[in-house]
């Protein structure tokens, strides 16, 4: 397969409610709207059928998970192939009964499962209550092969850890794509939320600088209530972005729902790596003490 210098990509991001039909619906009109907009690669946000039910731990919501393949992948790929488009979703699997995963379902144009990655890092923070539901991956970093070129999918918490960034690279990613679900708790302070901002960007646009490789960070927007009343809720933040090689802002969202077509250069990864040859100067035999948990006095 003949690589593509420049891709177009649709970003969908959208508040979520509390039906899921709703919601998909909701999804498949923005989908087929950036793919009339000449979209190739559509992405989308991290569990995007469902409120986010991890503010609260109750047995109730493992009623949003499916199988994959299931109903959700049957109604996504339906789209990819009526749009002809590669479509990255992000679903709440059952594997098997006690067994859950954070999914991402990758599609290729044909409609056809192109493969999935299993969210690896899986947090357990007030509101975010995951290790409750979801298994980590057992998948690994590995990318998936798609016609339009290999994607390096992680979901959420994953993209603050530059190691699976790093392996998605080394198998041949070119780009690098987070669907994500992250916002601020209402007792933040102005100043608190600026910093968990400029954070998780600053974060995933190191990513893109340490691999030469565009980054497309697709997150959530809107209020959704915390069931328990135990808080306020989360506020997604939104700001959806893609990075350039060079970590540079390539396109940048608000907070507010927005569906937009960027044209992205994957050619440019190649200049830029032979600029900044990072993956070359890498001292990897002195890496083996990066797979311990902490390094105790030697």
């Amino acid at each position: 397969m003949k690589k593509m210098d420049t891709i177009k990509v649709g970003i969908i991001q959208q508040s979520i409610g509390a039906d899921v039909e709703q919601n998909k619906q909701k999804l498949a009109s923005c989908i087929r709207d950036v793919a009339a907009k000449g979209a190739q690669l559509v992405v989308l946000q991290e569990l995007h059928n469902s409120p986010y039910f991890c503010q609260v731990e109750s047995t109730e919501n493992f009623s949003y998970a499916e199988p994959i393949p299931g109903p959700s992948t049957d109604f996504y790929g339906r789209i990819a192939a009526e749009c002809k488009i590669v479509l990255v979703t992000s679903l709440f699997e059952a594997r098997a009964k006690g067994l859950y995963h954070n999914t991402a379902v990758v599609f290729d144009s044909d409609g056809s499962i192109a493969g999935k990655y299993r969210k690896m890092h899986i947090p357990d923070d007030p509101a975010y209550y995951e290790k409750f539901y979801f298994t980590p991956g057992d998948i690994g970093f590995r990318p998936i092969k798609t016609s339009l070129g290999t994607l390096g999918v992680q979901v959420c918490w994953d993209q603050w850890y530059p190691e699976g960034a790093r392996l998605m690279a080394l198998r041949g990613a070119d780009l690098l794509i987070y669907p994500t679900a992250i916002g601020w708790e209402s007792s933040d302070t102005a100043e608190e939320k600026e910093r968990q901002l400029g954070a998780w960007q600053t974060v995933q646009r190191g990513h893109a600088v340490a691999n030469g490789l565009p980054v497309i960070a697709v997150n959530r927007c809107g209020h959704e209530p915390d069931p328990s009343g135990m808080t306020n809720g989360i506020q997604f933040w939104g700001h959806s972005f893609i990075a350039g090689p060079q970590g540079e802002f390539v396109a940048h969202f608000g907070e507010q729902e927005q569906c937009e077509v960027v044209e992205v250069s994957l050619k440019r990864s190649e200049t830029v790596r032979q600029w900044w040859p990072f993956l070359r100067d890498r001292r990897i035999e002195e890496f083996g003490a990066l797979a311990k948990r902490y390094l105790d006095e030697e």
